[in-house]
């Protein structure tokens, strides 16, 4: 009897672990891993976020409308693992010192800008837990720009711009930038 049993409990428990490595490693994700790159005369910026789908919903605007990103609410910039950013060189990110390293990347939309923080808190796999506002480098305003065609994926963009590079964030209509600078 006690050899069924734990031979039931291992059936049980091999399931569960083919059952996870499939959904980890296999399936495809419902916001699939990115990471956008940039670098130009000597400046190195990454950004390792996941990348959600529209579809069809509210994407932000107030909690009373089922936006799925409220106004005022904490947002990993992404979905699944928190938003990692790095940086090789010391930078002024949005007009701010940053100090060459990674950061855990988040913000909270409002409907004139966002506010874009960098924290030190990493290797958060589920990034829906909020970090740990101690660890909270710098906060930075990055006003918001109505575009005309509607982006489907979230996307993180780092184009060229003067003598840095500027770090576009576009889901929805929605599209906010971040300067970021050589020190």
């Amino acid at each position: 009897m006690l050899k069924k049993i734990l031979i039931g409990l291992g059936v049980v428990v091999l399931i569960f672990v083919l059952w996870s490595v499939y959904g980890l490693f296999i399936a495809t994700p419902a916001s699939p891993p990115a990471t956008t790159e940039y670098s130009n005369q000597g400046l190195e910026i990454s950004v390792n976020y996941s990348r959600p789908y529209k579809k069809g919903r509210l994407i932000f605007g107030e909690e009373a409308d089922d936006a799925l990103q409220p106004y005022g609410v904490y947002w990993r910039l992404g979905a699944n693992a928190a938003t990692e950013i790095t940086f090789n060189k010391d930078v002024l990110f949005a007009g701010k010192p940053v100090r060459a390293g990674s950061y855990r990347m988040y913000a909270v939309p409002g409907a004139q800008s966002f506010k874009v923080t960098l924290n030190s808190e990493l290797d958060v796999f589920f990034g829906v837990a909020e970090p740990d506002p101690a660890l909270d480098i710098l906060t930075v305003d990055a006003p918001v720009t109505m575009q005309n065609t509607e982006t489907e994926m979230f996307t993180i963009n780092i184009n060229s711009s003067g003598n840095g590079a500027q770090i576009d964030f576009v889901w929805d209509k929605v599209l906010f930038s971040v300067p970021v600078t050589v020190q």
